[in-house]
């Protein structure tokens, strides 16, 4: 399974310094979102996207302007453009990541966008202000691209699930604080106040983003605390009985991180990766929703074909891995 450049190899061991680095880099620019972009329910905008080149910020407002920063892991280069025509880039190269930030802000002047970033990591224990941060300076690109490789897969597949959702449910976003890709369905219920208590993360922030009940679902690279590349789904709050659903081959829930996991590897060896991963999606969600008692008639429907309009009739059919689909598609959109 080496050769295989959809979903390429991703140990976590070999790139950790990359990865602690290109994570700090990414907390810069999504400070820069944070900075301009007015606060969105849940934070999401403050989010990143999943690019044809990379992670990007979609546009943020400045002066009556929109401003885009983009990670290009294909070009190997930081890019701006504002709205006013103006492009600024610089080589994505081993560097600290103090010397990052200070480039950044060049870049920022050069395009005559003037805001504040906030100097100090999110979510990062024993955090050192981006400044001062010359510890971090390790960038491998082919790893870095490798990792854009594997959240292009990943966003694909979870742009497949998020469609046979009609509740409420976010973007497929990724999260610079925690460094994942994440999509999330909602119930409708509010839910009790989280208790917070996220290293680097303030409480309010923490109880604004899960004032609802949710099941959400992600990818993240691993971390010193769980090493390995990974697929989550877990439930706030976690209904009596979560835990003890059952869930695809290669998938358990890990009392310690509160989720259900299911190793990237696994999706990666499978003989269709597609279907494995939206098998967990799909089985995870339902013990969700199952033990939580949402209203999942009011609330699923169909995963989206490209080109058809939903049908509203309210048909249902199940492929062999579970997750539901169009019977009867309506017609092709000209």
């Amino acid at each position: 399974m080496g050769s295989r450049p959809d979903w390429p190899e991703l140990p976590y061991e070999g790139w950790r310094d990359t990865l602690a680095t290109l994570h700090l880099w990414t907390q810069i620019v999504g400070k820069v979102r944070l900075g301009l972009a007015p606060w969105v329910n849940h934070g999401w905008q403050v989010t990143l996207y999943v690019t044809a080149s990379g992670l990007g910020t979609s546009p943020m407002p400045f002066d009556g302007e929109s401003l885009e920063l983009d990670f290009d892991f294909i070009h190997q280069r930081l890019v701006g453009r504002t709205s006013r025509g103006e492009a600024h880039a610089f080589r994505l190269e081993p560097q600290t990541v103090a010397e990052f930030y200070h480039r950044v802000e060049g870049l920022l002047a050069s395009l005559r966008v003037a805001v504040a970033i906030h100097d100090l990591p999110s979510e990062w224990p024993n955090p050192v202000p981006f400044s001062q941060d010359r510890a971090h300076a390790t960038y491998d690109p082919a790893a870095a691209q490798r990792f854009w490789r594997a959240l292009v897969q990943a966003d694909r597949v979870f742009k497949r699930f998020r469609s046979g959702f009609l509740g409420k449910a976010s973007p497929v976003h990724f999260f610079w604080g925690a460094f994942d890709l994440a999509a999330t369905r909602f119930s409708g219920r509010p839910a009790p106040p989280h208790p917070g208590g996220f290293p680097g993360l303030p409480d309010d922030v923490t109880r604004e983003a899960y004032s609802h009940e949710v099941s959400s679902a992600g990818f993240w690279p691993g971390s010193a605390a769980y090493p390995r590349a990974a697929f989550y789904s877990y439930a706030y709050p976690e209904p009596p009985g979560f835990r003890d659903e059952p869930v695809p081959p290669g998938a358990h829930y890990e009392a310690a991180l509160g989720e259900f996991i299911l190793p990237y590897e696994e999706v990666r060896a499978a003989r269709d990766p597609e279907a494995r991963l939206l098998d967990f999606l799909q089985q995870t969600y339902a013990a969700a929703a199952e033990t939580g008692r949402w209203d999942r008639e009011a609330l699923e429907c169909p995963l989206g074909l490209p080109g058809r309009v939903r049908p509203l009739d309210g048909s249902r059919a199940e492929t062999r891995e579970g997750v539901p689909t169009a019977d009867e598609p309506g017609p092709l959109l000209h």
